[in-house]
């Protein structure tokens, strides 16, 4: 947690967020302007500012013109759980995706694996594990199970330039998807990777997808909570 030894910029996001997780300020409850803040930590405009324009890429506020900065609404949840692709829903808001890929190996398959993929015990499955970043800020953690008889290839695939879900949906296409949603505290090694606190709520999706006679994968998608929001369209 940032301390007067902080940046100044820090120390202003460090109030805001005590004043939303605690309670103080609600969804749509207007944050105090850049000039209140100015005058309260003593510090010059632009910083101010470089401090709201962070916390609005984190989802933690809303800059709306005209009537100032509200404390953004975080439950957000309306989705047709269409299988999307994280690179295409950053991209569709104007910002830029990047990943970082953490892990990308065979492992062996255990009972839970037999089951997720119906695959045999002991076999070899491929594993992957990425963080992805809208405009440097990570937004989902993904740890992710490949049959290799639906893809191959998987592991000599470039995720600098693709991601696994395009990659899948070219070489394994989808038939049927599987999901199950929780909100949860994030693992250890998940907070880490994201770099959020252990008690940040997360919201969690595992996605099994199947293309034809086979489970191509197995996904645990971690979002942090105060960072992203799901959103989809229905139709009648």
């Amino acid at each position: 947690m940032p301390t007067r030894s902080s940046p100044a910029f820090e120390q202003i996001k460090t109030f805001v967020k005590a004043q939303i997780t605690s309670g103080v300020w609600q969804a749509g409850d207007t944050v105090p302007s850049e000039a209140a803040l100015q005058q309260q930590f003593g510090v010059s405009r632009m910083t101010v500012n470089r401090a709201v324009k962070e916390l609005a890429a984190e989802g933690l506020v809303t800059r709306q013109r005209g009537s100032g900065t509200v404390v953004a609404q975080w439950h957000r949840i309306s989705s047709m759980l269409a299988v999307r692709d994280i690179h295409e829903e950053v991209v569709e808001r104007g910002h830029t995706h990047t990943c970082r890929v953490l892990r990308l190996e065979v492992v062996v398959a255990d009972a839970a694996l037999v089951q997720a993929l119906g695959v045999r015990l002991g076999a070899p499955v491929f594993h992957s594990v990425m963080v992805h970043f809208e405009d440097g800020v990570a937004i989902q953690l993904e740890d992710r199970h490949v049959n290799p008889a639906a893809a191959p290839g998987y592991l000599t695939a470039n995720f600098q330039t693709t991601t696994p879900t395009q990659y899948l949906f070219a070489c394994a296409p989808l038939t049927e998807a599987r999901y199950s949603i929780e909100a949860a505290l994030p693992s250890a090694q998940e907070a880490k990777s994201l770099g959020i606190g252990r008690n940040e709520p997360c919201l969690i999706i595992t996605r099994c997808t199947v293309s034809g006679a086979h489970v191509a994968s197995q996904a645990r998608l971690v979002y942090p909570g105060m960072r992203y929001s799901l959103r989809g369209n229905f139709a009648l």
